[in-house]
């Protein structure tokens, strides 16, 4: 029977176990030697009086017992976390460990200042970065992996219990050849000419309406790229090989190597706005509300804009 003196190292080991789905692994995480996660382990089916593992298989399977108790860890765990938290909080320094979720170009051009930064004013939290592009952040944000996220709003993320601080605006741009038609027109390019040629977006579509693909829309144009990637220095690299044009946010642009390349700003382009989200159906330790606060007060990058003051809070 568990009884309330059962050791939290138990549990620990338990959940390095279900996590890895070995015991070596387990033992590795969370540096302790094999012997001694077994120990736990075993000490813990004593008490609970049922297997919490099929060792016959490999790698070891979590029975239906285990499955059950681990749910249970993990909120023991988490509550323990929530407290310690709350005791940093009354000791005048937040501490503990905060995901955040971005997709390239801030990740580049804003994150590591805003790092940077905290490292000195709060050197008790550890920030993890989880870089990736728009529908993995909004899967891993979705999914309780994430607990900040620098994202752009278009598009819109899918949860409904999301909310936001607009931090800036930045402008959609073309990348052509140096030695190509459009460098004979003056800027800003209109969609009219870019269209004419092929093109080469970031971010998949995936049913998903980037900011590119509604500018061109508006402007009565249909964008089919003929190449989509996540990474912008890839955008960059087909275009100096002359396989399209490229259409992209400003600040991917700037993180580039654009040697060989034009960087030109699109006619009457409403841009792109980027923002820091957080889920309101999930309160904010006082570390992640730490970074939050830093992400709303750090620089902008440069060569973008700051929202207008009616922007600067939105409800996503």
């Amino acid at each position: 029977m568990l009884k309330t003196d059962v050791r939290l190292e138990w549990f620990v080991s338990f959940l390095a176990v279900v996590d890895t789905g070995s015991f070596a692994a387990a033992a590795e995480a969370t540096h302790r030697s094999q012997p001694r996660v077994s120990m736990h382990v075993a000490a813990l089916e004593r008490e609970a009086g049922v297997a919490l593992f099929d060792r016959r298989k490999r790698p070891v399977a979590v029975t239906e017992a285990g499955a059950a108790l681990a749910e249970h860890t993990r909120r023991i765990l988490g509550e323990l976390h929530s407290a310690e938290e709350a005791m940093a909080a009354r000791r005048g320094t937040a501490r503990g460990v905060v995901t955040l979720g971005s997709y390239p170009s801030p990740s580049a051009a804003f994150v590591p200042r805003v790092l940077a930064r905290l490292a000195v004013t709060n050197p008790d939290i550890e920030v993890v970065l989880s870089d990736h592009s728009i529908p993995v952040l909004d899967e891993a944000f979705t999914a309780g992996k994430i607990d900040v996220c620098l994202r752009p709003l278009t598009p819109p993320p899918a949860s409904k219990s999301l909310r936001c601080q607009v931090l800036w605006h930045e402008a959609l741009v073309v990348v052509h050849p140096l030695e190509h038609p459009l460098a004979g027109l003056p800027e800003p390019l209109p969609a009219t000419a870019v269209v004419q040629y092929p093109v080469i977006t970031i971010g998949r579509a995936e049913g998903l309406a980037f900011e590119w693909y509604a500018f061109f829309r508006e402007h009565g144009q249909d964008l089919q790229p003929v190449h989509t990637t996540n990474q912008p220095q890839t955008v960059v690299g087909l275009v100096r090989e002359k396989l399209g044009v490229g259409v992209m946010n400003a600040l991917a642009a700037q993180v580039s190597d654009t040697t060989g390349v034009a960087v030109r700003r699109l006619e009457g382009s409403g841009g792109r706005r980027v923002a820091a989200f957080w889920d309101a159906s999930r309160p904010l330790t006082p570390a992640a509300r730490t970074l939050f606060r830093h992400l709303g007060t750090a620089p902008i990058p440069d060569g973008t804009e700051p929202p207008p003051a009616e922007d600067d809070s939105v409800v996503a």
